[in-house]
């Protein structure tokens, strides 16, 4: 950056990142009186992937004051659907059925429009939330004196000084690149392929807006129902399988749809919108550490797990939100802010441990059998729609029936020790695979 060219400002907060964990911080952060500066390098509305709300979102949308808006802009999701061996060839677990006290419904939605309601609204909470404005570089001389460099689209820089930086940054992960705390997991890698189809069948009745999971043998796919009678779909792949792609995406795609009869009969006579198709890179990854002596990573700038179970929005505002509590602590008592942040961790890695379990080995024999054909025995179906509506921080009796549920796995496992084995075997060797994805102009025809 130019320095002579460069203005200075200064903030209590600095939040970089204008998604949900982003919008969810400087919102909250503003409504407790502190000047908070939002900075998004792209602007309102852009693109992006995780339209599958969860149930468990809805008393924080409440408590952020959008429930009515996410309301009118949603598709009614009662639950998820998964395979089955019975006449309808699915089965639902419908939230209402859930443990604890999760809202019996969630909702789908556009996430570029929900993206943007959400950085709206923490404007109107207060926040001076700009656009097309970039976080560079980041230098901290202490503890509350953070320096931020930042770049607008039309080339102007300028410095802001901040007693708090708030990293959402979202896959770039800015802060936890600096510092080298991102680590690849080593449990887990996938890669996604999807494009949205207008005219796919949905589900009849109540099912209507409920999000579909197939597996396949290379991973899993997804059909989500969005506004306008248009179709999320796409697939989840072990990294080995998306290597294997040449020549046109699309083709690929279609091919990769293919291998589930059942989704492909729902969709073979819809239209993909604009032939277009989108490829991302290996999801799974974390950060050595949650936060620092003035500052905090929230949502993907974190963490992000394999979006199986759409946990991905759920857990970037919840996070948020507690790091938003930190922050505000911090501000007021810093003897506070290294056990408070220590406290946020242990309860974010808690959450995204339960969420983890079921994504690793859902592509295994032992998993895909006990989705296709639930048992309800000591309500253990139950705590797992628990765990599907987000329920999995602070309710004893899902938390234990989920311990209970390792129990069970680890017996059915030792039934069929062999496939279990080899599934486990793969999944260990895939995660060692590279593959960053990506989209070029070709791919899209």
């Amino acid at each position: 950056m130019d320095d002579s060219n460069a203005t200075d400002e200064s903030c209590d907060v600095a939040v970089i990142g204008g998604g949900p964990s982003g919008s969810t911080a400087a919102a909250l952060l503003a409504g407790r009186g502190y000047k908070v500066i939002a900075l998004e390098k792209e602007h309102h509305p852009r693109f992006h992937i995780g339209e599958s709300l969860l149930p468990m979102n809805l008393p924080l949308f409440e408590r952020l004051g959008v429930l009515d808006k996410v309301r009118a802009m949603g598709v009614f999701k009662a639950g998820a659907d998964f395979e089955a061996d019975n006449e309808r060839g699915y089965n639902t677990f419908a939230f209402a059925r859930a443990l604890g006290d999760s809202p019996p419904h969630a909702y789908q939605v556009w996430r570029q429009d929900f993206d943007q309601m959400l950085y709206r609204h923490a404007r109107e909470c207060g926040a001076d939330a700009r656009e097309g404005h970039e976080v560079r570089a980041l230098e901290q001389n202490g503890p509350r004196e953070s320096r931020l460099d930042v770049r607008t689209d039309d080339g102007r820089g300028y410095r802001i000084q901040a007693r708090y930086v708030v990293d959402a940054s979202g896959r770039d992960a800015f802060l936890s690149a600096r510092k080298k705390l991102r680590r690849r997991n080593d449990q887990h890698q996938s890669a996604a392929i999807f494009g949205h189809f207008r005219g796919a069948g949905r589900r009849s009745g109540e099912d209507a807006g409920n999000i579909s999971i197939y597996a396949f043998e290379h991973g899993w796919m997804w059909m989500i129902p969005l506004p306008g009678d248009v179709m999320s779909v796409g697939a989840v792949c072990r990294p080995g399988y998306l290597k294997q792609r040449k020549g046109r995406t699309l083709e690929f795609l279609l091919d990769t749809l293919k291998r589930s009869a059942a989704l492909w009969r729902r969709i073979e006579h819809a239209e993909l919108i604009g032939n277009e198709v989108r490829v991302t890179g290996n999801y799974s990854y974390d950060s050595a550490r949650m936060g620092g002596p003035g500052w905090v990573l929230v949502g993907d700038a974190f963490a992000f797990l394999d979006p199986v179970f759409s946990s991905g929005v759920y857990l970037a505002m919840t996070g948020a939100e507690q790091a938003a509590a930190v922050v505000d602590a911090a501000l007021r008592e810093p003897a506070r802010e290294r056990a408070l942040l220590r406290k946020l961790e242990k309860r974010q890695r808690a959450g995204m441990a339960r969420f983890s379990f079921f994504i690793y080995r859902f592509n295994g024999p032992v998993l895909r059998k006990m989705f296709r054909q639930p048992r309800n025995a000591w309500q253990l179906e139950q705590g797992v729609i628990s765990m599907l509506a987000g329920d999995l921080f602070d309710t004893p009796k899902v938390l234990w029936r989920l311990k209970l549920f390792k129990l069970v796995y680890a017996i059915s496992g030792l039934r069929d020790w062999r496939r279990w084995r080899a599934e486990h075997k793969y999944r260990l060797e895939q995660a060692r695979l590279q593959f960053t994805g990506g989209t070029t102009p070709q791919d899209l025809v």
